[in-house]
Parts: structure tokens; sequence; C-alpha cells
């Protein structure tokens, strides 16, 4: 089990580091002059590279979770919440992989400050999964 939990923690923090960067470049892609293609082709590249790797990631740490639950039999509200901030999570995810969508066809519509709030979503509910975890409040 302690191998199963070390692999778990391991994918979380993968898929993580996809959240964190993934964003960071739509903030970039939101910046780039129209006529700037070579920029915008690199940075799509980049995104659309770093989305295929963190979503297998990002679904091996949620079938690693959903194996310890079922192995521990964990019970308890703060277990429900956490599950809860993974399914945000997961939604979050998908939203990337539809905005990465709307670069490449050249319908964002959004600004760089928007995609700089939306790139702090994952860090906060990684704080309160992490305090969830760790305390065990309810």
């Amino acid at each position: 089990m302690l191998v199963l939990k070390t692999l778990h923690i391991w994918m979380v923090i993968s898929w993580f580091a996809g959240l964190f960067y993934l964003p960071r470049i739509y903030v970039n892609l939101a910046m780039v002059p129209a006529d700037s293609v070579a920029e915008r082709d690199r940075l799509l590249l980049m995104a659309g590279k770093l989305y295929k790797f963190m979503t297998p990631l990002g679904a091996l740490a949620v079938a690693t979770g959903l194996w310890l639950w079922f192995a521990y039999g964990f019970t308890g509200a703060w277990l429900h919440a956490k599950t809860t901030l993974v399914i945000v999570l997961v939604a979050y995810h998908l939203y990337c992989g539809r905005l990465l969508k709307e670069f490449a066809h050249g319908r964002n519509t959004r600004s760089h400050v928007w995609f700089r709030f939306f790139n702090e979503v994952p860090v906060v509910i990684l704080l309160v999964v992490l305090f969830l975890v760790v305390l065990k409040p309810f």
C-alpha cells in the first residue's frame, strides 16, 4: 500500500506541474501580437504537448486515489470534500483542453489578465486539499 500511496503522490505532483504551467502558457499566448505567427505556433505546440503529457498523469492520479480510497475504506466528510475538489480539478483540466482548442482556432477572447487569475485556481485548490488530507478537520 505504501508503494501505491507513493505512486499516487507522484502522479498528483506531476499532474499539478502541468495544471500550474499550462495556463501560464495561455497567459503568454494571450499576449502574442497578431503578426507574430512563429511565436504563437511555438506556444501552441508547447501547450499541446504539455496537455497530452499531463492528461494521462491526471487520469492515473485519480485512478490511484480511487484505489487508495477503496483499499483503505476511508470515511469522513473531509474525503468527500476532497473528492469534490478533485472533480473540480478534472473539470478545470478539461476546460484547459477546450481553451487550447480556442487558441488553436484563433477564437480566444480572454485577456492575459483573465488567464493570470485562471492560473491561480489549481494553486488554491491544492492548498485546500492539502489541509483536508493532513488535518482531516471533519
